[in-house]
C-alpha cells in the first residue's frame, strides 16, 4: 500500500475534533483522556486493556478510577518504566502484581518484557494508551508505545491513543538516531527533540511502517476497505483540545519521578546527555538534570551533594560533593537559556574543565566506545568525538542538517494541530 494512502486512512480513523479558529487562545487545554464524552461511546459495554501510569488523569482523577465509575469493564492495566504508579527508579525493573486500590491484575511492560502477549489481552475487546512523554527521544514512553502498538496490531486488537499536549513540542532539534544505536532509548530514526505528540507520532511510525513486518502487514490489511473486523476502529485517536504546537503547557503531574517540574523537563534534552559522562546529572537533588557536576571540577563552581531519595535510590557520586552548574530558574528563565535547541555547551564546557579526560565519557565493559550508553543517547558515534576533537557547537549542528531536514519532512505529514512554524 503506497504511504499516501497509508497517511488518508490513518486520518480517516483519527478522531479529529479541532476547536473553531475564532477560539480564544486562553481557552483550557484539555487532554484527550479528559474528553470522556467523545471517547465513552466508543468503548462503552466492551472490555478494555489500559497502558497507564500517575500521569494518566482525568482532572483529579485517574483514568482507571474515572472509567470503572462509567461503568468501563477494565480487564487488565499495563504499565511502564516507573510503574503503573510512577514510584520505581529510573531503569529499575517491574514485576506483574495487583493493583491494590482497584484489585485489576497490572501486567508490567519494563521488567521481564516490552509488548503485552496473547494471553495477557485474551478477553480484551480494545486496548487504551494514556501516557504522558515529554517530547525526547531518549524518554522511553515513545518506545512502549511502539512496542504496545506493534502487539496491538499483531494480535488484532483495535488501539485508541487517549493524546497529550508534548511541553517540549514548540520545537525540533538534534541529531537523528542513526539505527546502527538503536535501542530502547532510541528506536526511529527521529531527532533528540521530534515536536509531535504521542498520537502524531504514532501516527509516523505507522504511516511510515516503521514497526514490526507483521505490524505493517496487519495495520494494512485493516486499513484496506474491503476489510473490515467486527470492532469500531482498529487504530484511533482522541485529540487534544485547545492545544498547538505554539502552546506551553505545563505537566499537572510530574511524569516520571527525576523530572519533577518543567524547568527538568524543559533542560531534559540537553542535559540527559551527561547521564553518559562521569558527571552527576543531578539525581539525588530536587533538581534532577536542573544541575550537573563532578568532585574533580573546580571548586569556585555551584556545589551540590547527591543523596538517595525517592526515584533515585542508586545512582553517581552520592554523598560526595559535585562542583558544576545549576541551570535552575523559572520556567521562562530556563526556556530562555534553552532557547528552542539542544545546547552543546553545557555538556562542552565541562568536558573543557574536566582533568581526566580520558575518563569523562563512561566507556562500557567491552572497552569499545562504540557501545557506550553516551552513543545510544546522542544516536550516534560521532558526538562524543567531536567534542573530544573541540569541534566548535556550530560545526557540530551543521553535521545534524541533512537528516533533520528530512525528518521535518516526513513530521509535516502526520500533525493533528496547527505546527509552530
Amino acid at each position: 500500500m503506497k504511504v499516501s494512502l497509508i497517511i488518508a486512512c490513518l486520518l480517516l480513523v483519527t478522531l479529529i475534533f479541532g476547536q473553531p479558529a475564532n477560539q480564544p487562545a486562553e481557552k483550557k487545554i484539555l487532554a484527550g483522556a479528559e474528553r470522556v464524552n467523545v471517547y465513552l461511546p466508543l468503548i462503552k459495554g466492551r472490555t478494555v486493556g489500559i497502558f497507564a501510569n500517575q500521569t494518566s488523569m482525568v482532572g483529579n482523577t485517574h483514568l482507571v478510577d474515572t472509567l470503572r465509575s462509567l461503568g468501563i469493564d477494565i480487564k487488565v492495566i499495563f504499565g511502564p518504566e516507573h510503574g503503573f504508579r510512577g514510584t520505581a527508579d529510573a531503569g529499575e525493573k517491574v514485576g506483574n502484581y495487583t493493583d491494590e486500590k482497584t484489585g485489576i491484575p497490572v501486567v508490567s511492560l519494563y521488567g521481564g518484557k516490552r509488548r503485552p502477549s496473547a494471553e495477557d489481552v485474551k478477553g480484551v475487546d480494545i486496548l487504551v494508551f494514556d501516557i504522558q512523554d515529554v517530547g525526547v527521544r531518549f524518554y522511553t514512553f515513545i518506545s512502549s508505545l511502539e512496542e504496545f502498538m506493534e502487539a496491538a496490531f499483531e494480535l488484532g486488537k483495535p488501539l485508541m491513543i487517549l493524546d497529550r499536549p508534548n511541553p517540549n513540542g514548540h520545537y525540533v532539534d538534534g541529531p537523528v538516531l542513526d539505527k546502527k544505536y538503536r535501542s530502547f532509548v532510541g528506536m526511529q530514526p527521529v531527532p533528540i527533540v521530534y515536536g509531535m505528540t504521542v498520537a502524531e507520532y504514532a501516527r509516523m511510525i505507522a504511516g511510515e511502517k516503521w514497526l514490526s513486518e507483521k505490524a505493517n502487514a496487519k495495520h494494512d490489511y485493516y486499513l484496506t476497505a474491503e476489510n473490515s473486523v467486527d470492532t469500531p476502529f482498529h487504530f484511533q485517536v482522541i485529540k487534544c483540545a485547545n492545544y498547538t504546537h505554539k502552546s506551553k503547557y505545563v505537566l499537572p503531574v510530574r511524569p516520571s519521578p527525576n523530572l519533577p517540574n518543567i524547568q527538568s523537563i524543559y533542560l531534559y534534552p540537553s542535559t540527559c546527555f551527561f547521564e553518559g559522562t562521569v558527571l552527576s546529572e543531578g539525581r539525588g537533588t530536587h533538581k534532577q538534570f536542573q544541575v550537573f557536576g563532578h568532585p574533580s571540577l573546580p571548586k569556585n563552581l555551584y556545589s551540590f551533594t547527591p543523596n538517595p531519595n525517592e526515584g533515585a535510590k542508586s545512582s553517581k557520586l552520592y554523598g560526595q560533593v559535585c562542583y558544576g552548574w545549576d541551570l535552575s530558574g523559572t520556567p521562562d528563565e530556563v526556556l530562555k537559556r534553552v532557547d528552542n535547541k539542544i545546547q552543546l555547551k553545557w555538556l562542552m564546557e565541562a568536558y573543557r574543565l574536566f582533568p581526566q579526560k580520558d575518563s569523562f565519557f563512561i566507556i562500557p565493559k567491552s572497552g569499545k566506545m562504540e557501545q557506550s550508553f553516551f552513543n545510544k543517547l546522542a544516536g550516534n558515534n560521532d558526538l562524543w568525538q567531536q567534542i573530544k576533537a573541540g569541534t566548535t557547537e556550530e560545526d557540530i549542528r551543521k553535521t545534524w542538517e541533512p537528516a533533520l531536514g528530512e525528518f521535518k519532512k516526513i513530521r509535516k505529514k502526520y500533525l493533528l494541530y496547527d505546527d509552530f512554524e
